[in-house]
């Protein structure tokens, strides 16, 4: 397997090593700390809970994550290294000297760091050009972006190869054109947060009030559209130059106080942190992040539905994960993990999604014998006309399982499939599905013989799932 360092394992680095675990890479996380044991472990508790949610495919097998007692052991044959310790910039160069003296000259190194410039960074190394900024967005494991910033004497090449690893394992390397203090998403965020000490401190509105102003707000908008998208529709037919000619003299206007702040006196911190923990203190910070990591997984699930968005990354990088083996008899056509979003008010999978696996399942054979999406085109499908489920075990969310299926019967233009849904870590069956299905003409609407070609590679397989029972 293709193996990942990551130099420094609390939250962010944890959740960098989760990111590539769960897409099939070996991880070495290097962490002085004595509990960087227990804490990457609460980590990738989380990440194997939540990321795999977002996909309708299984993740490849998860890489072996190691916790070595050196950054010299950590970044041996490493193909990426990413450095995650405290933002202070004399430990970083102390880490790099490290890594140049043991890591290969082009392997790229990306740093966490969520201010400082790669040109700092590169200060006194022996292989500057390969450093550069990956700075990511916390939770790591879930959320794709990364800021990548190759700044003043980067190396392109090495950069752009990181950026196609990061890709594949998921993330959205944005490229940061020209370096700068706090790169872009960050700029942001303080502007944002500034402006929230002073109403804080004002009196104004309590966090609380702020946070709900957000995400019932322009927070639902900004997932989706960002933000210069979202002000494109606010100036209606006109566009963004009517937004501007309408609401730019305003930006004159003393609304804000983003230019200064407030000083964070005892009396200030207090506050804010009385107010935090009458908003959320009832729970811990685990279901904080439990919370945090289903409400992403529902959401990002529905921008993948409308193909937007992060949506569209997830969809993207679904297509190069490894398809069941439909070869096998009987055929494996379904294996993912349950999601959030599948699950009623008794806590375990509605009924209609069993008949999503058993949809999934049935479309995996059909794609076996060349009877998938694209013979659509050549003027043909299969429609299914009687569909029964059988329920014997509890599914949850999180369960990680798979359907096999089989042809029972092939007459004519009548297709009979089974289906078995199997929970993955305990062998236990969850439930069985029955679908007759007729082949389909689709200039007329009606039920036709398959063609020649296509009954033989039926028939075929059928006898082999047959001979399989006996």
């Amino acid at each position: 397997m293709t193996k990942a360092a990551i130099i420094g394992g609390g939250v962010i680095g944890g959740g960098w090593a989760a990111r590539f675990a769960l897409n099939g890479w070996d991880v070495a996380v290097f962490d002085p700390d004595p509990e960087a044991g227990r804490k990457l472990d609460a980590v990738m508790e989380n990440a194997r809970r939540a990321l795999p949610m977002l996909y309708e495919r299984a993740l490849p097998p998860e890489g072996k994550i190691s916790l070595v007692s050196t950054i010299a052991e950590a970044v041996e044959g490493a193909a990426y290294i990413q450095e995650s310790v405290p933002e202070r910039l004399d430990l970083k160069h102390r880490v790099y000297g490290e890594i140049d003296a043991h890591a290969g000259p082009d392997v790229p190194v990306g740093s966490s760091t969520s201010g400082f410039k790669p040109s700092e960074l590169r200060e006194g190394v022996q292989y500057p050009a390969r450093f550069f900024v990956a700075h990511p967005f916390n939770p790591v494991y879930l959320l794709p972006l990364i800021e990548a910033v190759a700044g003043e004497d980067g190396d392109a090449a090495v950069v752009a190869r990181a950026r196609r690893l990061l890709t594949s394992v998921g993330f959205f390397p944005l490229e940061v054109r020209r370096e700068i203090d706090a790169h872009i998403a960050d700029r942001f965020l303080e502007a944002v947060w500034r402006e929230a000490l002073w109403l804080v401190k004002d009196g104004i509105a309590t966090t609380e009030e702020i946070d709900n102003a957000i995400r019932y707000g322009f927070g639902l908008r900004w997932a989706q559209m960002g933000l210069f998208e979202t002000y494109r529709i606010a100036g209606g037919e006109g566009g963004m130059a009517h937004f501007i000619a309408q609401f730019g003299p305003c930006l004159e206007w003393p609304w804000t106080k983003l230019m200064d702040v407030p000083e964070l006196t005892d009396e200030l911190i207090a506050t804010i942190a009385g107010q935090s923990d009458a908003q959320s203190g009832h729970l811990s910070i685990r279901e904080l992040e439990r919370l945090r990591d289903t409400n992403l997984v529902a959401m990002m699930r529905a921008l993948k539905g409308q193909g937007n968005a992060a949506g569209a990354l997830i969809a993207e990088h679904e297509v190069g994960l490894p398809r069941p083996d439909v070869e096998a008899v009987p055929a494996v056509t379904v294996e993912r993990v349950i999601p959030v979003d599948w699950t009623d008010y008794n806590g375990h999978v509605n009924e209609s999604r069993y008949g999503q696996i058993w949809s999934d399942g049935t479309d995996g054979i059909l794609r076996a014998f060349g009877a998938g999406p694209d013979q659509m085109d050549k003027g043909s499908s299969f429609f299914t006309v009687q569909s029964n489920t059988a329920y014997r075990a509890e599914a949850m969310a999180g369960d990680r399982v798979r359907c096999e299926t089989r042809i029972e019967g092939v007459e004519g233009k009548k297709l009979r499939v089974t289906h078995r849904m199997i929970r993955e870590s305990d062998g236990v069956l969850l439930a069985e599905g029955d679908q007759i299905l007729l082949h389909v003409d689709m200039k007329t609407r009606r039920s036709a013989p398959p063609p020649p070609e296509m009954a033989a590679r039926m028939e075929a397989m059928a006898r082999r799932h047959a001979e399989e029972q006996q």
